[in-house]
């Protein structure tokens, strides 16, 4: 076996050269060392009075930092004392005021901790790669650090603020004034997690000099309703709406506006423009409740395009614990804060956040405060649901292709047996289906909704398209109503767009019955929804506290 000919540092060193040079900066020795060849010099075993660091990092020709080099699987927390004293031993004729020199890397060349020397109480903390140049340059023009000027926000303005939404931001403030890099909040749905969110960005970008904000939605639905409540924000005291006031940007396929103040995506989205890779229009339309827990990581690699520091905060809303698994290297690419919203955490949730929940209001409470209302359940069992059955040999059975929908029949052989766990998924049963909707139809203004006279605005959860297809076709059918009456909307919706019908199904008197799969199942706001079917298991207990909530906002 041939022995490496390097050292182990110089293993790393040899990464780290190449992920300086991939953030911008180019890496010179000693002897060729040449301040004017650009913004950004990375100077290599460079000279202090304690003695060499393995770089020296000058930005428009001064010194501003240090990397200190440590082989591929060292433990780097150790070694920061040392970067401090290379650069407290920095050559003085090179320093112009206190303070320059200040930025501390400890690289191993896979792992890296950096530092700066100005926060208040300087601590370490992991980054995915280098600050470009330019960044730190912009960091040296500023009078104090971001982490500083959290410190001296000034107090909230509670105008047309609900006071949970008040303690949401002011205990957020207080945590990342305390420079703690995660953070979740719980509120019930329909509490205003967005505003709250509307109401800290604005904040943040206003008071506290943030230069860019990504804010997750969980598919693309939410991510156009999330762009348009920021446009209509008017933050109090300005008399301007958010939209006058910072440019806010849909994430899409020409990647990162560079004069958005305001970022909204699906993580689906941001992985994409990291990867570089196209994104399938329906990748973005699936509910994160939705993905398995057995995805395989999805991996990142540094892109200069959208560098680890082009957010100072990611909030995440709603995000199934896939985002803090399948996902999670996305959100830790960025050099950011991340708050999370959420109104039921899980395990998952609560480990990724390190439990600093900071602030909590729950379903119960928000029924009291007239937030949200309550609910009772209507359960409807058949023979079929709750069993199963069997057909005999000799029965002309349909069946359908899933992919290209054409019907043909099949003449039984043997006794053919399905499970409730089959329903709706290989084997649908229109007449138990339409036994469901006739009960629904026979109680509603006798035992459900005594008085009422119009069918009241009734969401149906189906199992996926096809079962969806049926459901609507039989909803028609048994209620004597036309197409206008009950819609499909799902994201394979032919002929109509989805958004059009959700504004359709919140705004307009018809359809009275919408069935989805899950494009309404979280998030989406429709208030006037009296009535949830489910023609589905949920397998998740957050999934279904979500899509229940679907049904819970006040008008």
């Amino acid at each position: 076996m041939l022995e490496s000919a390097f050292h182990p540092e110089d293993q790393a060193r040899s990464l780290i050269d190449r992920r300086l040079l991939a953030a911008g900066w180019l890496v010179q020795s000693k002897a060729e060392m040449n301040l004017g060849a650009g913004l950004g010099i990375a100077v290599r075993e460079f000279q202090t009075a304690s003695g060499p660091v393995d770089y020296g990092l000058f930005v428009d020709r001064r010194l501003c930092g240090v990397v200190e080099a440590k082989a591929q699987g060292t433990t780097l927390s150790g070694f920061a004392e040392q970067a401090a004293r290379y650069i407290a031993d920095a050559p003085k004729h090179l320093i112009r005021e206190e303070g320059q020199v200040r930025f501390e890397y400890v690289a191993s060349g896979t792992e890296t901790l950096f530092r700066d020397h100005s926060d208040p109480a300087p601590v370490s903390r992991r980054v995915f790669w280098f600050h470009r140049p330019e960044t730190l340059d912009l960091w040296l023009k500023q009078s104090l650090t971001l982490r500083a000027r959290l410190q001296t926000m000034p107090e909230v303005v509670t105008d047309g603020l609900r006071a949970c939404q008040i303690d949401a931001v002011v205990a957020l403030e207080r945590s990342l004034a305390e420079n703690r890099s995660r953070a979740l909040v719980q509120m019930a749905t329909g509490a205003g997690k967005t505003f709250t969110a509307c109401t800290l960005s604005y904040r943040l970008l206003a008071h506290a000099g943030f230069k860019r904000i990504l804010f997750l939605a969980d598919r693309a639905n939410l991510v156009r309703q999330t762009r348009d409540e920021f446009l209509a924000y008017r933050p109090p005291g300005t008399g301007r709406s958010f939209s006058e006031l910072y440019n806010v940007q849909k994430l899409g396929a020409a990647g990162l506006d560079k004069d958005a103040q305001v970022v909204v995506a699906t993580i689906q989205r941001v992985y994409s423009v990291l990867a570089g890779r196209e994104l399938a229009e329906d990748e973005e339309e699936v509910s994160s409740f939705e993905v398995g827990g057995a995805d395989a990581e999805r991996l990142v690699s540094y892109n200069p395009a959208l560098p680890i520091e082009s957010f100072d905060l990611v909030i995440t809303d709603e995000c199934h614990r896939s985002i803090y698994g399948t996902w999670r290297q996305v959100l830790e690419y960025f050099d950011a804060f991340t708050v999370g919203l959420t109104a039921t955490p899980s395990l998952h949730t609560l480990g990724f956040f390190g439990r600093n929940l900071v602030a909590q209001y729950p379903y119960e409470r928000s029924v009291v405060d007239g937030v949200n209302v309550g609910f009772e359940i209507f359960r409807i069992r058949t023979e079929i649901g709750e069993r199963g059955a069997t057909v005999k040999a000799g029965y002309d059975l349909p069946v359908r292709d899933k992919r290209t929908r054409a019907q043909r029949y099949e003449t039984l052989s043997e006794d053919f047996s399905y499970t409730p766990d089959q329903i709706d998924r290989s084997v649908l049963v229109p007449n138990q289906i339409r036994t469901v909707l006739e009960t629904y139809r026979d109680t509603l203004f006798t035992e459900l909704f005594p008085s009422r006279r119009d069918v009241p605005k009734t969401l149906i959860f189906a199992k996926d398209d096809h079962h969806a297809e049926e459901i609507v076709t039989l909803v028609r059918e048994v209620f004597g109503k036309g197409n206008d009456f009950a819609k499909k909307i799902t994201y394979r919706t032919d002929g109509a767009d989805p958004e059009s019908l959700i504004r359709s199904f919140r705004n307009d008197y018809t359809p009275r019955i919408a069935v989805t799969v899950d494009m309404i199942a979280t998030g989406t706001d429709v208030k006037p929804i009296e009535v949830l079917i489910f023609f589905r298991d949920v397998k998740s207990e957050l999934y279904f506290e979500q899509m229940k909530g679907r049904g819970a906002r006040t008008i």
